[in-house]
């Protein structure tokens, strides 16, 4: 029998991985949160659909991705410890541009938009915590765009894996090579050299 993940046993993770936080915020933030378990390749958002959730990657592995022509292209991955929200709707009240899925069955911490807007003008540290995640996820997306423009198809990947080191076990070659913007036989050549370049 799979053992569930209590509200506390993940606030305990956030406060392990960004601050630890006041007693009373804590029992907010807990009045607030919901734990939820998605079995693998749910989609959590659709293109079009307003999406007004943070979530906290608990467990499992997400990836959001959008629709180009036909094309599924990958444009993010998170995984335990991570926050993610659809940044459009979240942020500027628009219908996402993204499909949210997850990889593996996933463990996730949801906060509402309302919820959490609310806690951050009541709790000085809840707002820095919100302002941390807010400032990894930019760092992210900074490291992301460099390295779209000026990185080698090699130092993207070597990239990826620094920053993920067990990626390649999670999450398919095409999807990667889908969120390196290379195609699935540049990726096998970098990942397999003898096969020549």
């Amino acid at each position: 029998m799979e053992e569930i993940v209590s509200l506390d046993e993940a606030l305990a993770l956030i406060e392990k991985r960004y601050l630890k936080l006041k007693p009373e915020s804590r029992t907010a933030l807990m009045e607030c949160a919901r734990i939820e378990v998605f079995e693998r390749n749910a989609i959590l958002v659709k293109e079009h659909q307003y999406s007004k959730s943070l979530m906290f990657m608990v467990k499992g592995a997400l990836r959001a991705y959008y629709l180009k022509d036909g094309k599924d292209i990958s444009d993010w991955f998170a995984f335990e410890n991570d926050f993610i929200c659809e940044i459009n709707s979240f942020f500027l009240d628009k219908p996402s541009d993204h499909y949210f899925e997850t990889l593996e069955k996933s463990t996730i911490l949801i906060l509402s938009k309302d919820s959490i807007m609310k806690l951050c003008d009541q709790y000085h540290d809840i707002e820095r915590l919100a302002r941390y995640s807010t400032t990894k996820t930019m760092i992210g997306l900074q490291r992301r765009l460099v390295s779209l423009q000026f990185e080698t198809a090699l130092q993207k990947y070597n990239n990826l894996l620094a920053v993920h080191p067990g990626i390649v076990q999670r999450v398919s070659l095409g999807h990667i090579a889908s969120f390196l913007g290379i195609t699935l036989e540049t990726l096998s050549r970098i990942r397999n050299p003898r096969n020549g370049i």
